[in-house]
């Protein structure tokens, strides 16, 4: 047995047996004049303005579709035309046709019908204000349906945007929301990749990508395809496994700026032709689709950065304890022991002093204070040595190309190497950057004093567009740059990177190793080329290639640094080379 429509429940208690009879009357009466006046009404339809899909949906509300019904006597045919007004009520509203038209559109059905009925409109004045009674509450209940539906969807889809943390998240959440929307059987979203010109599912992912082909253009704009019966065959489809299985697809592209950045699928086994108002929501949500993917791919962004924030504090925590322990252990190994030694050999000549009767005695005192002075100046140069490491005098007082060239000098005398220093014409460089820059050479120098054997180095810094680029180049032996990055406790190459990253810039680091080479029975080694200082990366067999970009940020003009009149900024300014020697 069918169950009564909710919708339905308030107008069934005028659908008496009573009203029945009146409308079988007036059937009989109308018999030979429902189709004639059906076709007068369609034209004035027509003459309206109303569409075709809108004309249909009218027809069947009106008094003569309840006829319809009469005549045919059915099983209850006056709750079947109002289930027919609910579903046509439904169509209307995603037609977005104002209900003030559709109540126009009744009354001039109404007009017609009293022309038609003469004097005998009279006699069923009651059967049809009923009738008209139960056909507006029915419609009022099916445009009221329309909308709760979409405001319920409108508010879910902005709750699964607003708690999604990822974009599988949202989307599998808005494609579920839209595909109980619209009643599809099955729903897919696929972003397009442009680098492999295919088309990626989002929703299943043991499904394969489906290769662009033809389909691009096709999918770029909306479109509805309703296969004719028993084809089954959606042209624009990209899931291969719809073919034969969906009568109708839906497809919705999402379109970021003029570039086709993805498309929402829909199939239905039946046959089911999209209506203006669905096709609205559904643009509506593909474009906040991209803007939510947007916001998370942001949030993503946002993440990521404050936890490479967090894994530098840590780094840059256990980096000063190193460094402090490196600190203390040097002015205990070398200052505090000289300085004991200082005082010890102070005791004795103070005691030889005091003693000496002799001028050979006095000789000693004197010699051993004599080597208390030495001790005590090669302790003042290594104390000054430390205190240029802490915070380097010429950086401050020449700026950073002197100071870069007193950094190399000191690398060649510790480590032998040939070093070639380029410094371009770097114009007016804050001194904060002037020092970040200056760590990140005493970091790049000291980590080939120590791994590379170098035997060659290049450095260049030159500034162009707001923008400082540092090249330090080597010909040691290289290494592998992916697990250096992952070598746990190891706070070189990771912590040079985020602190670039930090400051906004890029940190690029390329390595290749010296080829092993099996040498047959008798073979020579095979005798290194000579080097061009100046493409020492191009002529090298192995090595390493640091570069970095940092942006320089602008300062307010100063009485330092200002330009003079050949239009040459203050300190740093003229390029130059430099070749420790």
């Amino acid at each position: 047995m069918r169950s009564t429509s909710p919708v339905l429940a308030d107008a069934a208690h005028v659908l008496t047996d009573e009203l029945l009879g009146h409308m079988q009357k007036l059937a009989r009466v109308l018999a030979g004049e429902l189709d004639s006046l059906e076709q007068r009404y369609l034209e004035r339809l027509e003459l309206a303005n109303h569409d075709a899909k809108q004309r249909r949906a009218l027809a069947f509300i009106t008094l003569g579709a309840a006829l319809q019904f009469v005549r045919a006597a059915g099983e209850r045919p006056l709750f079947a035309f109002l289930e027919q007004v609910e579903y046509n009520g439904r169509r209307l509203a995603k037609l977005n046709l104002h209900p003030s038209l559709v109540m126009k559109a009744l009354a001039e059905y109404d007009h017609l019908l009293e022309e038609v009925l003469g004097s005998s409109a009279a006699r069923f004045g009651w059967a049809r204000e009923q009738i008209h009674f139960c056909v507006v509450l029915t419609l009022n209940n099916s445009y009221f349906h329309v909308r709760e539906a979409e405001t319920s969807a409108h508010s879910e889809l902005f709750r699964i945007e607003i708690e999604s943390r990822g974009l599988k998240e949202l989307l599998g959440g808005s494609m579920a929301v839209l595909a109980s929307y619209c009643r599809a059987d099955i729903s897919e979203v696929y972003l397009f990749d442009e680098a492999n010109e295919r088309w990626l599912p989002q929703m299943d992912a043991s499904r394969p990508p489906t290769p662009a082909a033809k389909t691009r253009k096709q999918l770029g704009k909306p479109f509805c395809v309703v296969s004719p019966p028993g084809v089954r065959a959606n042209a624009g489809v990209l899931d291969p496994s719809w073919q034969g299985r969906y009568e109708t697809c839906w497809s919705m592209p999402l379109i970021n700026g003029r570039r086709l950045a993805g498309v929402m699928q829909f199939g239905f086994e039946k046959p089911y032709e999209w209506l203006p108002r669905e096709q609205d929501l559904l643009a509506l949500v593909a474009e906040r689709c991209l803007l939510g993917a947007e916001k998370v791919k942001l949030m993503q962004d946002l993440a990521e950065s404050e936890e490479q924030v967090r894994q530098l504090a840590s780094r840059m925590l256990q980096v000063e304890e190193v460094e402090r322990r490196r600190i203390s252990r040097e002015l205990h190994d070398e200052t505090g022991q000289s300085m004991l030694c200082i005082r010890l050999q102070l005791e004795m000549a103070e005691k030889v002093l005091e003693n000496a009767k002799t001028p050979a005695e006095v000789a000693v005192g004197t010699r051993k204070i004599k080597e208390v002075r030495e001790m005590t100046e090669s302790t003042i140069l290594e104390i000054r040595r430390l205190i240029a490491a802490l915070s380097p005098a010429v950086l401050e007082q020449l700026g950073l190309a002197p100071g870069l060239r007193q950094l190399a000098s000191r690398f060649q005398r510790a480590h032998g190497a040939q070093i070639y220093l380029r410094t371009g014409r770097l114009g007016p460089v804050p001194k904060q950057t002037e020092s970040i820059v200056y760590r990140l050479v005493q970091e790049c120098i000291n980590n080939i004093g120590k791994h590379s054997s170098a035997e060659n180095v290049n450095i260049s810094v030159q500034s162009a567009d707001q923008l400082l680029q540092l090249s330090v180049e080597d010909d040691g032996v290289g290494f592998c740059v992916e697990d250096a990055f992952n070598q746990r406790d190891s706070y070189g190459l990771a912590g040079l990177r985020e602190r670039v990253a930090l400051l906004g810039g890029v940190c690029i680091v390329e390595s290749r190793t010296r080829p092993s080479a099996k040498a047959s029975a008798g073979a020579k080694a095979p005798k290194r080329r000579s080097l061009d200082p100046h493409d020492l990366w191009n002529t090298s067999v192995s090595g390493t290639r640091i570069r970095i970009e940092i942006p320089i940020p602008m300062e307010p003009p100063s009485s330092k640094g200002m330009v003079d009149s050949a239009g040459i900024s203050g300190r740093d300014s003229i390029a130059t080379t430099w070749q420790a020697g």
